[in-house]
């Protein structure tokens, strides 16, 4: 059976492998297609589009929205986004915006305490491209030799309640709904059972939220058959994918979470009723 994984990260946000070789990966482990949603960002879609082509694998053109509600993060994937899209591309643009004076602030933190890391190296390691994001950072800690690895980097230093964490600019589900749909794609929720924000699913759905992913990396076995459930339940997309980073440590291996090839057809037409839509409105 042909499988997808519609989850993944590349340089241009915090994974390690461009999207050409993602793609590339793609085709060694036998995958039919995978989804590029790089946190933020859409600029290495057309790199991983081109790649699909030449390999022979469908690539999902997507992106990941981090969003923030009390007291937790909740994600929305986007699939069968209009990379071309000008609404999009400014929504993200503002996020990304965000995200650099954020790690600014992290790294004036980090010398306060005694970690001397440069936003110059920062910048370097995240190739200068995408979403500069805390895992870069990570790496620079790393590379300077206070913390063992990325996952210990956030335990001493990023994550929050630690010396150098700092909250992200406010962007909330509902706003990353609208601008996914806005931009013609699909939304989705990410790994929904560590949003933890179920009893939220009805009222995204009025704002048109049509799939959740069911199958994540993060998700134990009970909880992957509870999505399923509430998918089939309430009329949602199912999806699956692994998170995949690219590095040891930072998310699982590249096609540890799969779905049928017909959840793409799904997503495909789901963007296409909500392009006619726009293209309808006045």
């Amino acid at each position: 059976m042909q499988r997808a994984d519609l989850h993944t990260h590349t340089t241009f946000s915090d994974g390690t492998l461009t999207p050409a070789e993602v793609v590339a990966h793609a085709r060694e482990l036998g995958l039919a297609a995978v989804g590029i949603t790089d946190h933020d960002a859409i600029d290495g879609v057309a790199e991983a589009l081109e790649a699909g082509e030449r390999l022979g694998v469908t690539v999902v053109p997507g992106v990941e929205v981090n969003t923030d509600v009390p007291g937790s993060e909740v994600h929305m994937l986007g699939y069968f986004i209009d990379i071309d899209s000008s609404t999009l591309r400014e929504a993200l643009k503002g996020l990304r915006e965000g995200r650099l004076r954020r790690a600014e602030q992290i790294v004036t933190k980090l010398r306060g305490v005694g970690v001397p890391v440069e936003l110059e190296r920062v910048l370097a390691i995240a190739d200068g491209v995408g979403a500069v994001g805390r895992p870069h950072i990570a790496r620079a800690i790393v590379e300077a030799g206070f913390a063992a690895d990325i996952s210990d980097a956030f335990d001493r230093y990023l994550s929050p309640g630690r010396p150098a964490h700092v909250p992200r600019p406010r962007f909330t589900p509902e706003e990353a709904i609208v601008a996914i749909r806005e931009g013609g794609g699909a939304p989705v929720l990410a790994h929904p059972a560590s949003a933890g924000r179920d009893e939220c699913l009805r009222d995204w759905m009025r704002l048109g939220l049509v799939g959740i992913e069911a199958d994540h990396t993060s998700h134990r076995p009970d909880e992957v058959l509870h999505y399923y459930r509430i998918a089939r339940e309430l009329g949602l997309i199912a999806t699956a994918g692994s998170d995949f980073h690219g590095s040891p440590g930072t998310g699982a291996p590249l096609g540890e979470r799969t779905c049928g090839l017909e959840v793409i057809d799904r997503l495909r037409e789901a963007a296409e009723r909500i392009r006619a839509g726009l293209a309808a409105a006045p």
